[in-house]
């Protein structure tokens, strides 16, 4: 059943997750950057540190202004544009000097940062309203399958020689931005299309704001797992092998089991479905609090795991199914900056809490959690997922740009 409804996705769909799986197995550059920098260019860690943040920077300036693009130019335009930008940034990183390093570097993340709201936007748009957790789960599927190729495959040519790491990563790219071109339908703009009034929109339905707020809570204690809980394993005298293999496992659990229970629960209520998901995510922070272990972690890891794979793709749906007509770029660029806050705001305050109060930052990000799920179980919106679209079409089934 699970294969045939996989199976039944537009063509271009399919070959947009393939594309997808291509592109993250290449994702290397920027996983290696730091390392890059100081091993290859000579720069001090400090230098290398400046650069990387310039890259997240970058980032976040992307995922917030990309969707503008789009729904200006069309989903496929901004998509194809971004890749191709992006293979630019790659292939300039080892030929500019040092000085210049971390504007290339900032220049990439605003390129990728960029790609990834259209692309969901993209996903979402295609199928109908029932189906958007799903097409979005699946998208997430593909792109953690070539993740979990990604990393090692990176690590064997930065051992060889570090500038085909950036070499791949273009190229792969430039196979993800050929994919989209050659199999996206352009669609016609209509003129019927608003392209104005991003905050009159959001003030109308608030419950995106509190989606999007408790949204940027949950990624920061989320994003734990990969600021502090090395630092507990390690403290807890666990080797360091153990917590790569538990963000690994993870990874493939995603891979496996995030799209079919997608599906199983596409006829439950959103909004609960994602209070769930980040009641979980709290759980498994509160395991971490009270079993300070290698133990305790791989509990924690599996019930914060089930709580991704429900509040991620669930949530990132029904921001598109929520999106006025002509503003599914830029309400899929809200969720992504959203989403990625917990990059920026993990470590700095994760790291501090661990520092000075060790023992309460899992309790207290625990507790955090808890609260984002009971204010979002409390929301009250109007459900449209039972409306028709046709692909690729508008969050609420009428017409799109996608050209």
């Amino acid at each position: 059943m699970y294969w045939r409804r996989i199976a039944d996705l537009p063509t271009w769909l399919k070959a947009v997750m393939v594309g997808q799986l291509v592109s993250s197995a290449g994702a290397l550059a920027w996983i290696y950057l730091t390392l890059y920098l100081v091993e290859d260019r000579g720069m001090s860690a400090q230098q290398a540190g400046f650069a990387a943040a310039a890259y997240g920077v970058g980032l976040l300036g992307g995922n917030l202004g990309g969707g503008w693009f789009g729904d200006r130019f069309g989903l496929r335009t901004a998509a194809v544009a971004s890749q191709l930008a992006w293979v630019v940034t790659c292939c300039a990183m080892p030929l500019v000097g040092t000085s210049w390093i971390g504007v290339v570097a900032a220049l990439a993340g605003l390129c990728g940062g960029a790609s990834r709201p259209n692309l969901s936007a993209l996903v979402a748009t295609a199928l109908p309203a029932e189906r958007r957790r799903e097409g979005i789960a699946l998208s997430r599927t593909a792109s953690n399958a070539g993740f979990t190729i990604g990393p090692p495959l990176g690590g064997l040519l930065a051992a060889y020689n570090f500038s085909l790491v950036f070499l791949v990563d273009a190229v792969t790219s430039l196979v993800m931005a050929a994919v989209i071109w050659r199999f996206v339908p352009a669609v016609r703009r209509t003129a019927s299309v608003r392209v104005r009034g991003l905050w009159k929109a959001l003030v109308r339905d608030r419950s995106v704001l509190v989606l999007l707020a408790t949204i940027v809570v949950v990624d920061t204690v989320y994003r734990q797992i990969f600021a502090t809980m090395p630092l507990l394993l390690r403290d807890a005298g666990a080797p360091a092998v153990a917590y790569g293999v538990l963000i690994g496992v993870s990874s493939v659990v995603i891979v496996l089991l995030e799209a079919p229970l997608a599906v199983r629960l596409r006829g439950h209520r959103a909004t609960r479905v994602v209070a769930v998901g980040f009641a979980l995510v709290g759980g498994g922070l509160a395991i971490l609090g009270v079993w300070p272990a290698l133990a305790g972690a791989t509990l924690a890891i599996v019930v914060i795991t089930a709580g991704e794979m429900l509040y991620k793709p669930t949530a990132t749906a029904h921001v598109a199914d929520a999106a006025p007509e002509g503003m599914v770029g830029r309400y899929s660029s809200l969720y992504a900056a959203a989403s990625i806050s917990g990059m920026f705001l993990a470590p700095a305050l994760g790291g501090s809490a661990y520092q000075h109060v060790p023992g309460a930052l899992f309790p207290v990000a625990a507790a955090l959690a808890v609260v984002a799920a009971v204010v979002q179980s409390q929301v009250r919106s109007v459900d449209r997922e039972a409306e028709p679209a046709g692909p690729p079409s508008g969050s609420r089934g009428r017409r799109s740009s996608v050209s």
